[in-house]
């Protein structure tokens, strides 16, 4: 079997889905980046599964397209224009991300939506085992993945502008709202643990509320880390970012651990100690302590919220995959992944009751 860092490193030709007038984007790249020459080379990432992103080398240098898919889009999805405002608000923090050069919404440059920025060079971690590395790399590995998403969530967004990327509170009701509506936008087969997530979530939201900017899709994987050092230099993939609780940024980013290990993203039955991995009660602690908490109350609540959430987005790369404009080949395996997460999400909601 195939593993996801065999799956998903480094880039292949353009599947045929996506092909666009690479001379029209030529022809855009000199007018709007600084420093931009030579003939473009195109190939496209096999990683990233909602929005095609592509490979530019040209002039010696190398940029990064995020697009749009071609097709029918759910309503809000893929917003490029939102990935392309946070990244550039951020290079004034201490959050690490790369260098944006121009958004583009001339659908006539290339077909839809694009923006651009530069490719960081580094190790992209798909597998949450982190086979090959040492018990103390990856312990280091995982630290600074902690620290970033603590780095994040303690950006005033009003300081770098964002103080109007979202709503303002009652975020996981919004979500949920958001959530219920793409996944019925987008059910293929109906998933009976789903229908009982839309009803009973709304009814068990937690009091009390935060706001800060969350990533939206925090994980191991969207992350670049420094070809030798375990040190980010530039988290990846901002589609889901927007104002929200930080607790359901957080807990997402914890769900690697309660995910089994043949999902390709979960770390379920591992020996964390022998891995150098923390165990997820040691990550939580060490965010708590970055953001100056006490505790997490609530917990099952925001994992089972996460895992519905999850197992949303996956339908509807189950939906693209039904309509041919799947950004990745391997879209049909990750789509089926979409029930057995909601029916783990379902079983911990049980626990919390009522």
């Amino acid at each position: 079997m195939t593993s996801r860092t065999e799956q998903f490193t480094g880039t292949m030709a353009v599947r045929d889905a996506h092909r666009f007038d690479v001379a029209s984007l030529e022809r855009y790249l000199r007018s709007r980046v600084e420093g931009f020459n030579g003939t473009a080379e195109v190939t496209q990432f096999k990683g990233g599964q909602s929005n095609p992103t592509f490979l530019v080398s040209a002039g010696g240098k190398r940029y990064v397209i995020r697009r749009k898919p071609p097709g029918t889009l759910l309503p809000s999805a893929h917003a490029v224009d939102r990935e392309y405002r946070v990244i550039t608000a951020l290079a004034a923090t201490d959050v690490p991300v790369p260098r944006t050069y121009a958004l583009c919404d001339d659908e006539s440059v290339i077909g839809t939506p694009f923006y651009v920025m530069d490719f960081v060079e580094g190790r992209i971690f798909w597998e949450p085992s982190l086979p090959g590395l040492s018990p103390d790399e990856r312990g280091r590995i995982y630290d600074a993945m902690n620290d970033v998403i603590a780095r994040l969530h303690r950006v005033d967004p009003s300081a770098v502008g964002l103080s109007d990327y979202g709503k303002p509170g009652n975020y996981f009701a919004r979500q949920i709202a958001r959530w219920s509506k793409q996944y019925r936008a987008s059910e293929t087969k109906p998933i009976e643990a789903m229908h009982h997530l839309i009803e009973w979530l709304p009814r068990h939201v937690p009091a009390g509320d935060e706001t800060t900017i969350v990533h939206g899709d925090y994980r191991l994987d969207n992350m670049v880390f420094h070809p030798d050092k375990p040190v980010i230099l530039a988290l990846l993939d901002w589609e889901l970012s927007t104002l929200g609780h930080p607790l359901a940024d957080f807990s997402y980013n914890c769900m690697q651990w309660r995910l089994p290990t043949e999902t390709g993203r979960g770390l379920a039955g591992s020996d964390s100690a022998s891995l150098g991995i923390p165990t997820e009660e040691e990550y939580v602690a060490a965010y708590c302590r970055r953001t100056g908490r006490e505790r997490i109350g609530n917990w099952d609540f925001c994992l089972a919220y996460n895992m519905f959430r999850l197992a949303a987005i996956l339908q509807g790369i189950a939906g693209r995959v039904e309509q041919g404009t799947a950004a990745s080949p391997h879209a049909v395996q990750t789509a089926a992944m979409a029930r057995p997460i909601a029916e783990q999400g379902w079983t911990v909601a049980q626990r919390v009751g009522g």
